[in-house]
């Protein structure tokens, strides 16, 4: 258990460590999907344009699957998910970081259908409970993040993070260049959010939510 402690807290140093330049000059991309749900790319092949260009950190984060985490580790990639998820009124995609991969209780959450990774007439029908989801997601070792929050339906994007936060989120997206939908469709600005992180002290992370063949 104190290895494990010691190897968590390491990580949310270096989760905290990483800082808006990191994000912006594109050293670090926590937020990658691949074949292995909606997105064009090889997930060997994202690992090897990773090091290439020399970045620090990336995540694949394919949706409700860690179909490419269970072919490929490195050093370089950080073991995500991106799962589809209600709270409320508002469809939200919560982001775990950092999980072990052979967790049982989080197994339940996962996608039984590459349907379910892909479409998103299905995935928008998910029944996951996000309280449930979360705690799972902590005893995998892991950390909630919500990602893409300036794209969220809610009204009052201070009270929704507060709501999750209650939950036991961990972290939020603040910094993602977004050129899909995402960049057109925002319903908050992306000051608010960086100041909703740091009035709940959450870990701000980020990625491009990159869906094409080639890392930028």
């Amino acid at each position: 258990m104190e290895n494990f402690n010691s190897a968590y807290n390491n990580f949310i140093t270096n989760m905290e460590n990483y800082t808006k330049e990191d994000y912006i000059n594109k050293r670090v991309n926590l937020h990658i999907h691949t074949k292995f749900s909606d997105g064009e790319a090889d997930a060997a092949d994202i690992v090897r344009q990773a090091k290439e260009k020399g970045y620090k950190k990336i995540a694949i984060c394919d949706h409700n699957t860690i179909g490419a985490h269970l072919k490929i580790q490195d050093d370089i990639l950080l073991t995500a998910v991106e799962f589809d998820v209600w709270c409320g009124y508002v469809f939200m995609h919560l982001l775990a970081y950092n999980i072990d991969i052979n967790n049982e209780e989080l197994k339940a959450f996962y996608a039984k259908t590459k349907k379910e990774t892909e479409l998103d007439i299905i995935r928008i029908f998910a029944r996951r409970d996000l309280k449930k989801l979360i705690t799972a997601i902590h005893k995998a070792g892991g950390i909630a993040v919500l990602a893409h929050p300036a794209c969220c339906w809610a009204i009052n994007l201070d009270s929704f993070v507060k709501k999750l936060v209650s939950y036991g989120l961990d972290g939020i997206e603040v910094y993602y260049p977004y050129e899909r939908h995402r960049g057109i469709i925002k319903f908050h600005k992306a000051e608010t959010v960086n100041k909703i992180a740091d009035k709940y002290k959450l870990i701000k992370t980020g990625g491009t939510d990159l869906h094409k063949s080639t890392l930028n």
